[in-house]
């Protein structure tokens, strides 16, 4: 795969997770009835719901500055991942295997967004020398 192909699957999959969790984040934090009353449902209290909106608020705006923030968004990327797999297991558990179609389709495109992250920027972890 050529570097504008890598570029183009990067920034489309990482404007869909971003719009996918973007919206997510605003509709926490202006406590969309629809978003809350399933977040409630699954056994969250309300407090966290608008910690996960700002959070995810947050990630959105880092995972979409270019060139910047490379490290951050590594973490950036554990949180999406770490929240998806938590709603998965969560609607599992409580309204069924239906219901987590979504974490699903979510976690396949940030997976993409992430694989095509790491073959555009290549980190190399060097042991410091005295």
């Amino acid at each position: 795969m050529n570097a504008k192909t890598t570029k183009i699957i990067f920034w489309t999959s990482t404007v869909l997770i971003s719009a996918w969790f973007g919206a997510s984040g605003i509709f926490e934090l202006t406590h969309n009835p629809l978003i809350w009353e399933i977040t409630q449902q699954l056994g969250y209290p309300p407090y966290f719901i608008y910690i996960l909106g700002v959070f995810k608020i947050a990630g959105v705006l880092v995972l979409l500055t270019p060139n910047r923030l490379l490290r951050l968004k590594e973490w950036v990327y554990a949180g999406i991942f770490f929240d998806i797999l938590f709603a998965f297991f969560s609607k599992i558990s409580v309204l069924g295997m239906e219901a987590a179609a979504d974490a699903v389709i979510a976690f396949i495109i940030a997976a993409t967004s992430y694989s095509m992250f790491r073959r555009l920027y290549l980190f190399t972890y060097q042991k410091l020398t005295k």
